[in-house]
């Protein structure tokens, strides 16, 4: 895929290793939990270990069943990450004395509830990106504050496409009938790479589409867009980068419902003030599709999976999304850079490291 990118400033070369100093991840839950209830709910901080392997572990020193437990969230196998876990308070005794080199229970709690995927606001994040001079770091403070003021484009990660980058294809080819898999969760896994393909594809292709409406003028963005030249004139009048389209589907932010865009100038304030965000298709059934002129640069990138859709379960995603909580800090004796930020539940740290640097090193 061509990745296009929202910020303009050039590449910059820097050191980023996802190790428990320079990655961190903390999960920040979807609600407050009442401290009463038959499940236990554990704090826990894994190092270099996957969420599954921790739970592996837990698993084997209390007796419980790995599927009697519950998370909101996979967190990455490399660096330092802390998530909620939760299981029946039954097995809490067992526990009482848990110790791993590489696993803390930082403390526990009660609640009603089983804790479910999903069930997180989102994460919040410390990266330290080394060999970064004094130049580079302007660069950098400046596009975290592009980013922290307007938002990014919200790109699955390159962790969803596998180490050689290529599980889409498999996915496609699954899809196709050319490639079997017998382990159900790995088919998901390579379809849902493929879904996430094509809603990276169609959401650089409007990215470019948003560079060109800003860089020429009507009509020469009308010719390399062959759009309707009152289209481009109204997409230019407004003045935020990423355009929204009549027949787009919106969505309440950071919860609600998605709705079609059907009046874009009653729907841009809010946008401008994120209550709303726009959002991209992971095709498959039982999903919203846009309209009118959205649907026609939808259906471009969308249309080589038409004969798969009753295979997929379809979704929305969000396509623009927003950071919160942003520090950041230089220390130029060690030519390090390091910043800390949130974001919503689904969205990729590394995505901001590649819109920042558009080429590190891992």
């Amino acid at each position: 895929m061509n990745r296009q990118f929202f910020l303009t400033h050039s590449a910059i070369d820097v050191l980023f290793t996802k190790n428990s100093s320079d990655f961190v991840v903390n999960e920040i839950p979807l609600y407050e939990f009442s401290g009463d209830g038959e499940h236990l709910v554990l704090h826990v901080r894994k190092k270099d270990l996957t969420t599954w392997q921790m739970i592996q572990a837990l698993s084997e020193v209390c007796g419980a069943k790995t599927r009697d437990f519950g998370y909101a969230g996979l967190k990455d196998k490399d660096g330092m990450t802390t998530q909620y876990i939760s299981l029946h308070k039954s097995y809490e005794q067992k526990l009482e004395n848990f110790s791993h080199d590489k696993i803390k229970i930082l403390s526990k709690t009660y609640h009603n509830n089983k804790i479910r995927v999903g069930h997180l606001k989102g994460n919040r994040f410390f990266i330290r990106l080394k060999k970064v001079n004094k130049v580079d770091a302007k660069k950098l403070e400046n596009g975290l504050k592009t980013l922290n003021k307007d938002g990014f484009p919200n790109f699955f990660g390159y962790q969803r496409f596998g180490r050689d980058g290529d599980n889409y294809i498999l996915g496609k080819e699954i899809l196709e009938g050319k490639r079997r898999e017998r382990k159900r969760k790995m088919k998901l896994f390579f379809i849902s790479a493929y879904q996430s393909y094509l809603f990276n594809t169609w959401l650089s292709k409007r990215l470019e589409i948003c560079r060109i409406l800003e860089s020429f003028s009507p009509k020469e963005a009308s010719i390399a867009l062959n759009f309707d030249l009152d289209l481009v004139k109204k997409l230019q009048k407004q003045d935020s980068f990423f355009k929204l389209f009549r027949g787009d589907i919106l969505h309440h932010y950071p919860y609600g419902k998605p709705f079609l865009c059907e009046n874009v100038e009653d729907e841009l304030e809010r946008f401008k003030s994120r209550d709303v965000t726009v959002t991209g298709w992971l095709a498959g059934n039982r999903s919203i599709r846009s309209e009118f002129e959205a649907r026609l640069i939808e259906d471009e990138i969308f249309d080589e999976a038409e004969p798969f859709l009753k295979q997929m379960d379809g979704a929305r995603r969000f396509a623009w999304a927003f950071l919160e909580d942003v520090e950041s800090r230089y220390i130029e004796e060690e030519n390090w850079f390091e910043m800390h930020f949130s974001l919503p539940k689904g969205s990729y740290a590394t995505v901001i490291i590649e819109e920042l640097c558009k080429n590190f090193k891992l």
